[in-house]
């Protein structure tokens, strides 16, 4: 637990004293974990994982071939290779990998089919949802045991999925409930779709609440993809590549969604967001910030050791001069920590060094656990730090968080049965 530093904070206002030099009194926590011991190296630094471990991996799936490799597959296993889209469309339209349900193949091969195309790789421990129902956050086991989280929200006009893309974190955040497990192993690309299409069956059964009742519309299955999940998906690039190049596909080849609503986020792997911006794949980018000092940055997010902040924010803008896609800075808005109006006024000078048009900034205040010093800003704090951040001409959205009833709220995920 750390202590306070209250040497610099004053309660009452000196005569000379500035408003400024009032800000940079406020008092000051310094990160610190809580009931866990952060992994280190040898030289004291948070231990950084970039490479998941040798461990096995899950079975093939259908999800992880392109097209062609299905109908290849098929051929091999006997049959001609229209099978190929028939199973395709099955899955990635009728969310179904029921036999009984595939009336269109050879009634003597279906089971077979099923088995060698469509392995289990995710089941269904455990469900919770919220009072109003529009959130619902899974709990899945992996093959080999691993539990892994993705948390489904509805919107007006809008299904939101936050995916995993990982077995655990190594990137050792200490703020993160995922990070404190460390890395398993990367999830394959069939692992990550599967979060979707098992979703999407869900609310084609009518598992989601919270649906309108204005007369708006209602979206019938998954729109959007927050990668926001369990992991650091820019050190799973590979998989979650393939997952998004297959998520933006028509139908049979994916899941015919927007790019444009999918979000890949990262707490700064600088040569990974370079070759996002090359991915010709128009998603949108999120850069997990949270400090715009290096001072603390290197605290709270261990990655900066390796990119400082002008790196990663170097990075997040050659994304936009490359795709022309507006950038996402996420901001988790952490009591006395980073919520300074100092620190706001210094994003903003950062951000702003780089041109204007390119950039908006997602505040969002940390999920308070009582007794902790991981807990969100008092309202008036939070609404102050904005409000500098606006004052400079930043777009700034305050992020509606969802689920932290049920834990499934930013930060919350850490997969326990």
């Amino acid at each position: 637990m750390t202590s306070l530093d209250t040497s610099s904070a004053t309660p009452t206002r000196p005569v000379g004293t500035s408003k400024a030099q009032l800000q940079a009194r406020k008092a000051q926590v310094r990160p610190a974990t809580e009931g866990w011991e952060q992994a280190k190296e040898p030289d004291g630094r948070p231990l950084l994982q970039f490479k998941s471990p040798r461990v096995s991996q899950p079975p093939q799936h259908l999800a992880d071939l392109s097209l062609p490799e299905r109908q290849a597959k098929l051929k091999e296993l006997g049959l001609p290779a229209f099978r190929a889209k028939q199973l395709s469309v099955h899955y990635f339209q009728h969310y179904t990998t029921d036999p009984e349900a595939m009336s269109d193949l050879p009634k003597e091969r279906r089971d077979d089919l099923v088995k060698e195309m469509f392995p289990t790789l995710l089941t269904e421990v455990k469900r919770l949802t919220t009072d109003n129902g529009d959130t619902i956050k899974f709990l899945w086991r992996l093959f080999d045991g691993s539990l892994v989280e993705s948390v489904l929200m509805r919107y007006p006009g809008r299904i939101t999925l936050c995916v995993s893309s990982q077995c655990g974190c190594g990137m050792n955040c200490p703020f993160c409930a995922t990070g404190q497990a460390g890395l398993t192993r990367n999830m394959s690309t069939a692992e990550i779709l599967d979060q979707i299409v098992q979703a999407n069956r869900v609310i084609k059964e009518g598992g989601l609440g919270g649906k309108r009742n204005d007369g708006g519309h209602d979206a019938e299955r998954v729109t959007n993809i927050v990668f926001m999940g369990m992991g650091e998906p820019l050190a799973n690039y590979k998989r979650v590549m393939n997952a998004v190049h297959r998520m933006a596909a028509d139908v049979p080849e994916g899941l015919g969604m927007s790019a444009r609503h999918i979000t890949v986020s990262t707490v700064g792997l600088v040569p990974a967001i370079n070759k996002l911006a090359e991915e010709n794949i128009p998603v949108t980018f999120a850069l997990s910030l949270h400090a715009p000092d290096d001072e603390l940055r290197d605290e709270l997010i261990p990655v900066n050791s390796r990119w400082k902040v002008d790196e990663a924010l170097d990075a997040a803008y050659n994304y936009y001069r490359v795709t022309g896609r507006r950038v996402s800075i996420e901001y988790a808005l952490i009591k006395d920590m980073n919520d300074h109006p100092w620190r706001a006024d210094l994003l903003a000078k950062k951000l702003n060094a780089r041109g204007r048009g390119w950039v908006h900034v997602n505040p969002i205040p940390l999920n308070p656990t009582p007794g902790s010093i991981w807990t969100s800003p008092e309202p008036h704090v939070t609404r102050e730090f904005i409000n500098h951040l606006i004052d400079a001409g930043i777009p700034t959205t305050l992020r509606d968080t969802r689920g932290k009833e049920i834990d499934g709220a930013c930060g919350q995920l850490a997969a326990a049965d």
